[in-house]
């Protein structure tokens, strides 16, 4: 997704974060201490609506205690200078009323509340396959789509030829494990095994 960088002039702890946070409908992260506005290009939210749209219908079908937040911050573990909106989220409703910021900010401290985290690969393709990627690791949030439709991520992390590629992490013993699909592929969820998504649906979609 595009960002764009605050006009604060210093760097600001998690707390001073969710003080400042306004509710102009705009959404926001804090990465290393400095706000940073998220501005989803039009075939970004096209992905992103079409993967929510599918995951809350098996989430109905399944009838699950589970539900997709129109906003929701995650704060990584050990760390005062971070927090993510991720593109979509999957919370774990029986879980929240242990998270000690659920009720006050609309934020999750610990990966037993979420069950899927979604990012939509954009031009900060680094944060979301390194940075993001370990801290919702640390967090131990059991499953983690990097859905890079437009195949921007680096080479070591998609291959060559570079092609669209949805990577799909799985928290197995402390790690996650990585399976890649791509075009021709089904994709298969660990948390929704019974999920038809067509790669090559969702890459059309952000055509």
């Amino acid at each position: 997704m595009i960002q764009a960088q605050s006009k604060l002039p210093k760097l600001l702890s998690f707390e001073e974060f969710l003080t400042w946070y306004p509710e102009n409908g705009s959404r926001y992260e804090l990465l290393d201490g400095e706000i940073v506005e998220v501005r989803p290009v039009g075939s970004h939210e096209e992905v992103t609506s079409y993967l929510i749209r599918k995951i809350d219908r098996e989430i109905e079908r399944l009838k699950l205690p589970w539900f997709i937040p129109n906003t929701c911050c995650v704060k990584p573990i050990d760390s005062d200078e971070n927090g993510y909106i991720s593109d979509g989220i999957i919370l774990d409703r029986s879980s929240l009323s242990a998270d000690p910021l659920w009720k006050r900010a609309s934020t999750i401290t610990r990966g037993t509340s979420a069950r899927l985290v979604i990012e939509v690969v954009s031009t900060n393709w680094q944060d979301d396959y390194a940075k993001k990627l370990d801290d919702y690791e640390a967090l131990g949030i059991p499953e983690y789509w990097i859905v890079d439709y437009r195949g921007l991520g680096g080479r070591r992390f998609i291959g060559s030829p570079k092609q669209p590629t949805i990577t799909v992490c799985q928290w197995i013993e402390g790690v996650y494990q990585l399976v890649q699909f791509r075009k021709g592929d089904r994709l298969q969820s660990p948390t929704f095994p019974e999920l038809n998504l067509a790669v090559a649906e969702i890459i059309a979609f952000g055509g």
